[in-house]
């Protein structure tokens, strides 16, 4: 599947793209996931954005990466794939331009996510470790991972 990858932040994104990124994270994140939480944080406008997009347009993957806070680290978070088109590789091409934006915006430094526990191996397999314990998060469990810089 032939990919358009945008990387930007969320005001040089077009009224659409910003609809269809937070649908898509509503609708995975919020409906899938009968999970209510509010997925519109506050923290986008201070974010890079990862987008992928397919031949007409529509927004396929998504994730962001949030600016260092308290702990010092960048953090890659909202990684989605559209049910469409999973197992096909998209979530590893997103963490890795993930992981490649981190350093291009924030040098060789670590950086950590708040996976579901679930997705522990698979994060596993892009150099993060488990920092903690399970957690629960809004209703599903999570586990903090870092991954050196």
């Amino acid at each position: 599947m032939e990919l358009n990858w945008i990387q930007a932040r969320i005001h040089e994104l077009s009224p659409i793209q910003v609809h269809d990124l937070f649908r898509l994270r509503v609708d995975t994140f919020v409906v899938e996931q009968q999970c209510a939480y509010p997925e519109v944080d506050g923290r986008d406008p201070d974010c890079v954005h990862l987008l992928a997009t397919d031949s007409q347009g529509r927004i396929v993957a998504c994730c962001r990466i949030v600016p260092p806070g308290s702990d010092g680290m960048p953090h890659i978070g909202r990684v989605v794939v559209h049910p469409d088109v999973r197992g096909h590789g998209i979530a590893h091409e997103l963490v890795r331009r993930a992981l490649s934006a981190v350093g291009s915006t924030h040098g060789r430094t670590p950086c950590a996510l708040a996976a579901q526990s679930q997705l522990e191996r698979f994060y596993e397999a892009h150099g993060f470790r488990r920092t903690g314990a399970d957690y629960d998060w809004d209703g599903i469990p999570h586990v903090d991972m870092v991954r050196e810089g």
